[in-house]
């Protein structure tokens, strides 16, 4: 029998995955850190409580109104702004410690963003993680602290490293209407994505199924340029498409933050999510994506 599940961090994903849920007739409740959150999340019917991961001592006790005890935890919490280590879910992980008997299960959301730039080579799981900025270091740090804790209390963890999110609500429609140009095609590196729906579904599975722990390259697997990304983003939407600049102009007219994502290009292989999990993409690749952007659901 399925034992309680709460989701840490109900935040876009959060939702659908709650929605999802409860569409199997489950409960999941939510453990979020903002007053506005609280009051979403219990509009939508879920049981809620608040819980600040950036402030807490020495030691830190679970929040009266969820039994953490033997759940199952959806960790969705994006780590603090800055540095190379998340301190949120080292103070997850010590309110954990606090528990008479700890979780059976725990998915963790990170990021492809550990592998830092392979230059265009396809990868998959067994590559060594090397960030080479420091959002990705802090989903490093975030993967290791809670495998330790995992490792040593027995508890199974999934780690599902996310390429980029997409749905008909999260497209860069701004940055197109804004005119700023974007890297040529040639210039262009791979970049990898999921439907943010097919990504709450993968997590479904993972947290009500019998799947097998580890970790898990979640995308479509299908890759593209960031030039492609956008171009066809834009035609979807009947936007003009951007102006297309060489790398060499880039590095003197975007921001540092985009500069961040070009330096890094690979082709991530989802074989390993495919084998191991029954379900299967509503959205295999952008095109189809695309297609679906008046699906009401979305």
């Amino acid at each position: 029998m399925l034992k309680n599940i709460i989701i840490v961090g109900c935040g876009y994903i959060g939702k659908k995955v709650a929605r999802l849920l409860m569409q199997k007739k489950l409960a999941p409740s939510c453990l979020v850190n903002t007053e506005n959150s609280q009051v979403n999340c219990q509009s939508a019917g879920l049981n809620c409580v608040r819980f600040d991961l950036d402030n807490q001592g020495e030691k830190s006790n679970a929040p009266s109104g969820l039994d953490f005890e033997k759940s199952v935890i959806a960790y969705f919490v994006p780590p603090q702004p800055q540095g190379d280590i998340d301190y949120r879910m080292h103070n997850f992980v010590k309110m954990l410690d606090a528990l008479a008997l700890p979780p059976e299960k725990i998915l963790l959301i990170s990021t492809t963003g550990v592998y830092g730039n392979c230059h265009g080579e396809w990868i998959d799981e067994t590559r060594p993680p090397k960030p080479q900025v420091d959002r990705a270091r802090r989903r490093l740090s975030a993967e290791t602290r809670l495998a330790d804790y995992c490792e040593e209390n027995k508890t199974q963890l999934v780690v599902f490293r996310v390429a980029g999110i997409y749905a008909a609500d999260k497209l860069p429609i701004k940055r197109i209407c804004s005119a700023e140009p974007i890297v040529n095609a040639q210039d262009s590196g791979y970049t990898n994505r999921i439907h943010a729906q097919d990504l709450a579904r993968f997590c479904v599975e993972a947290l009500c199924e019998n799947v097998a722990p580890g970790i898990y390259n979640c995308c479509d697997g299908q890759p593209s340029t960031m030039n492609d990304y956008f171009m066809k983003v834009a035609d979807a939407m009947s936007l003009t498409r951007p102006k297309e600049i060489s790398l060499q102009q880039a590095q003197q007219e975007l921001s540092a933050g985009m500069l961040s994502y070009l330096a890094e290009s690979k082709r991530i292989s989802n074989e390993k999510l495919i084998q191991h999990f029954k379900t299967r993409f509503n959205f295999p690749n952008l095109d189809a994506g695309l297609s679906s952007l008046n699906n009401s659901d979305e």
